[in-house]
């Protein structure tokens, strides 16, 4: 038997239609997904992802969520045999004492594969690292082209654009950088920008920076006046919706994005199936409606054992956010509760302890969770042992008043399913049977253009009847491959080739077809810092987090005359950085009461949010379109 792994003579239809879209100048497409660990991450390969985003040992912004070289090293093996990256998170703000630890996590990293860190801290382009990959945060903050330029310009591979994009906005980095951008298009929302954010850190001592955010924009807060008068009472007011922007995938390719990115890297592997999946059919429908300007960035497709549905998975309801310029009209927040709702599925019409009788729009299911809003104006809910027609049995009694709308956010058969769901991702083959001399051949080419081929020594004998069928059959036994066949091209019908012949060659293309995708997989090393890159700005305010001695010098270096320390550095804190948040959310237009309107009017100029243990002055630049959240006041006593 011989192997040979290399670029053979005969092209099929198949390889020839590859090269024919690759030889497009097409822009690559990838959909970016979360993992929690290494087996969401695989899970999210297998149901589609071209790119999956993990959290580093240490130093990633979920501190919750970090994972072992080891693991990290079984999702890399697993994602490059369909082409897919795996990126892994290093974006936290480093302290000088840390730095030489990050050093030597880096080099681990790039040991094992990664393809690129997703980083906020400038230090780490001043390391003594390799040349891996490097993609700007979110955490960074690119609010501006010049910005995004000078980050290209010093050397970054993909930058990650902040959520509060419009589609314009995006366009405009677009036609000013290089490199591919990121965007998110799914999930949880920050309601300040990501990078500006200190609520956290100056009240309850944890820093969104260091991942290690305590979500105070979830709490309930009364919307005061500067006399202390209540306008609005214990509403969750900086509480935004989920994002969700799956009707708007052309658009958003159409102003430049390259990598759709699904925020959770704290979700369950269900949520992540299930969005992973909804997201692959629309960015395929948007490729295929456009193939000579995109080109999807991995190989390999899924097959799913479900309908993907947003709803199903968790969520606060749903927002574009800023993709389109806000009108006021569009809601972002969830100001009744930060918890998920689910879908209105009817309405009570009597409770009786352990049984509610009501009108049901859905038949429900043993073991269902269902919410609803008390007279407290509290989402509360309860879990069904027994559903009969529109007689639900529970656990517990509970007391509910008639017409009280009640939401499922918990589909017992849904989530079975889905749970228990696995894909099958498969890379195309396609097989071409020849002979040479005594030979018989096996050529085997994959959907990108990888190639490989094997072959048998045997005497020749004349073939009595039709073979077709017979060497479909045993070459489409793929097994649990990552192969599968898609075409054979028989150029030699007249010769029989024994079952355990074809069996032995089949084996063995595959194995030198597997060797070879993982023999020429292409990396994206660090790109070169450009001559003369410098700094848009020569002051560098604390919203560039620069926390450690390299980030400092790396700043000063290319233009900085001031620097200014972050706020986990410095001791003054409080008194130095009053400004907690910036927003493109405004809570006078989620309110409709804009101080451009007539409505807004209404109001006093001057507002406040007041909590147990905290009171914000609220800031209102109307001309940008943008809300300051400054911290007044702080007990420590009452958190």
């Amino acid at each position: 038997m011989k192997f040979i792994v290399a670029i053979w003579p005969f092209f099929s239809n198949f390889a020839k239609t590859f090269n024919a879209i690759q030889a497009m100048q097409s822009r690559a497409i990838e959909l970016l997904a979360p993992a929690r660990n290494a087996s969401i991450a695989m899970e999210a390969i297998d149901h589609g992802a071209d790119a999956v985003y993990i959290g580093a040992m240490t130093h990633g912004a979920r501190a919750s969520a970090s994972n072992s070289l080891s693991d990290i090293s079984k999702v890399v093996d697993h994602a490059h045999q369909f082409n897919a990256k795996v990126y892994v998170t290093v974006n936290t703000i480093i302290y000088d004492n840390e730095l030489r630890d990050v050093e030597l996590m880096i080099h681990d990293l790039y040991r094992i594969g990664v393809d690129a860190l997703i980083v906020q801290d400038m230090a780490i382009l001043r390391m003594d690292i390799p040349p891996i990959a490097l993609h700007a945060s979110t955490q960074c903050d690119i609010r501006t082209p010049q910005k995004a330029k000078f980050l290209a310009d010093v050397g970054f591979s993909q930058l990650v654009l902040p959520r509060e994009f419009t589609l314009s906005e995006i366009n405009e980095i677009y036609r000013c950088v290089d490199v591919p951008l990121e965007s998110f298009v799914h999930g949880a929302l920050c309601v300040s920008y990501s990078g500006a954010c200190r609520a956290s850190c100056l009240t309850m001592h944890r820093s969104a920076n260091r991942g290690e955010c305590a979500q105070l924009c979830r709490l309930p807060y009364d919307l005061c006046d500067a006399d202390g008068n209540v306008i609005v009472k214990g509403k969750h007011l900086l509480s935004l919706r989920d994002l969700n922007r799956s009707a708007d995938i052309n658009e958003m390719l159409q102003s430049g994005v390259s990598s759709f990115k699904i925020e959770g890297r704290l979700k369950d592997s269900a949520y992540v199936k299930n969005v992973v999946a909804l997201y692959r059919e629309k960015i395929d429908m948007a490729i295929s409606q456009h193939p000579d300007l995109y080109h999807r960035s991995s190989i390999g497709r899924s097959r799913i054992s479900f309908i993907p549905d947003a709803y199903k998975s968790f969520n606060r309801g749903f927002t574009k956010f800023c993709l389109e310029k806000p009108d006021g009209q569009s809601k972002m927040a969830a100001i009744d509760t930060p918890k998920w709702k689910g879908e209105p599925i009817g309405r009570t019409v009597k409770s009786m302890g352990k049984i509610i009788k009501a009108n049901l729009s859905v038949p429900l299911h043993n073991g269902d969770g269902i919410g609803y809003f008390n007279s407290e104006g509290t989402f509360s809910g309860f879990r069904i042992n027994k559903a009969i027609g529109s007689e639900l049995h529970l656990a517990e009694s509970v007391k509910i008043p008639a017409n009280t709308t009640l939401y499922r956010n918990y589909d017992k058969e849904w989530d079975d399913k889905i749970s228990s769901a696995k894909a099958i991702r498969r890379i195309k083959v396609a097989m071409t049977l020849r002979e040479s001399g005594d030979n018989i051949i096996l050529d085997a080419i994959d959907e990108s253009g990888h190639m490989a081929s094997v072959s048998e020594n045997s005497t020749y004998d004349k073939a009595l009847s039709s073979q077709t069928e017979q060497r479909r059959r045993i070459l489409s036994k793929t097994g649990d491959t990552i192969f599968e066949l898609n075409e054979i091209n028989d150029l030699i019908p007249h010769r029989f080739i024994a079952a355990s012949t074809l069996t032995q060659l089949r084996r063995n293309a595959l194995q030198a077809l597997s060797s070879t995708i993982k023999a020429t997989y292409k990396y994206d090393y660090r790109r070169p810092k450009k001559e003369g890159a410098k700094l848009h700005v020569t002051e560098i305010t604390e919203d560039e987090n620069v926390a450690n001695r390299l980030s400092e010098t790396f700043y000063r270096d290319h233009g900085a005359t001031s620097i200014k320390r972050a706020v986990e550095t410095d001791n003054s804190g409080v008194e130095k950085c009053s400004r907690v948040m910036t927003s493109r959310y405004c809570i006078r237009r989620e309110l409709n009461r804009c101080l451009n309107t007539p409505q807004g009017r209404e109001w006093p100029r001057e507002l406040y949010l007041r909590s147990a243990s905290s009171v914000f002055k609220l800031k209102f630049n109307c001309k940008k379109c943008i809300m300051y959240v400054d911290l007044l006041a702080h007990n420590v006593k009452n958190d």
